[in-house]
């Protein structure tokens, strides 16, 4: 069993869970801020570990009409502020090989997308920074396939890896989330990430934009987590109907206290029981 280094976080399939949330995109420094310090409050509360989440760009929309965010320049500096003013780890994606070490100044995980996941040169060079890399297994693969991808960041010398699942293609516009990937994924000894929200999602489903399904995500959290996950990611907003993307599949962040309540309740549970397969 693997344990990855977060900052001062320590994450893994036998640990007390650790939720990693945040809005889609940043939006601006003080919606960021809002939504990081009502979430540690909410983490520390419940007795979780707490990394924030968001991209300074999302460049994988639906649309050429959709936003993408504050950018890399101006959305490291709103990540970089957050992890130093508020002590918070912070995950960020990466969407280029030549990104990886400009974001790893700025935050503490990088994040491989689904659709890149594959990608040779983009796994090495957010392995090379040294900073803990988290995969989201794309949705076309098989979940043993993911040991590929450990070896090829594991050829860098980083063994801070993060396995997450986000959903398998399923006819058009559809999602469907099988549960058993979760320790299948977890055979290769890394941590294990549930994505609740985007395993909801419904890809291009409005046509210009993908839809979603948000009343799902807690049963997908607490489903993942009832087996024993190292962590949930949990993308929220004060808003979502009126967030600038993924907003049908983000939980109300009024809601993640007593969610996040929840989940440890189930994590306890699970990390005294473990399955094993």
């Amino acid at each position: 069993m693997k344990h990855v280094k977060i900052s001062d976080l320590t994450v893994g399939n036998d640990l007390p869970l650790t939720i990693i949330a945040g809005p889609c995109q940043l939006e601006s420094a003080d919606h960021a801020q809002m939504i990081a310090g009502k979430m540690k409050e909410a983490c520390d509360a419940a007795g979780a570990q707490y990394v924030f989440k968001a991209s300074y760009d999302k460049a994988n929309r639906t649309s050429l009409s959709g936003v993408r965010g504050l950018g890399i320049d101006a959305g490291l500096k709103v990540l970089s502020d957050i992890r130093n003013s508020m002590g918070i780890p912070v995950l960020t994606d990466v969407h280029t090989e030549s990104q990886c070490a400009l974001a790893a100044e700025a935050v503490d995980v990088l994040q491989i997308p689904a659709f890149l996941c594959r990608q040779t040169d983009m796994l090495l060079a957010a392995g090379e920074t040294g900073k803990a890399v988290n995969v989201k297994k794309g949705q076309f693969l098989a979940p043993w396939e993911m040991g590929n991808i450990v070896d090829k960041i594991e050829s860098t010398g980083n063994t801070n890896i993060l396995l997450t699942e986000r959903g398998t293609s399923f006819g058009y516009n559809t999602l469907v989330a099988d549960m058993r990937g979760l320790p299948q994924m977890a055979k290769t000894g890394y941590p294990v990430v549930m994505d609740a929200t985007h395993s909801v999602q419904q890809p291009g489903g409005k046509g210009g934009s993908s839809g979603g399904q948000r009343e799902f995500a807690p049963v997908m959290a607490r489903a993942a987590v009832s087996l024993g996950v190292g962590a949930v990611f949990i993308e929220t907003h004060q808003d979502p109907d009126n967030a600038p993307s993924d907003g049908p599949n983000m939980i109300y962040l009024d809601q993640m206290p007593q969610l996040i309540d929840t989940l440890m309740r189930f994590d306890a549970l699970a990390k005294a029981n473990p399955i094993q397969i």
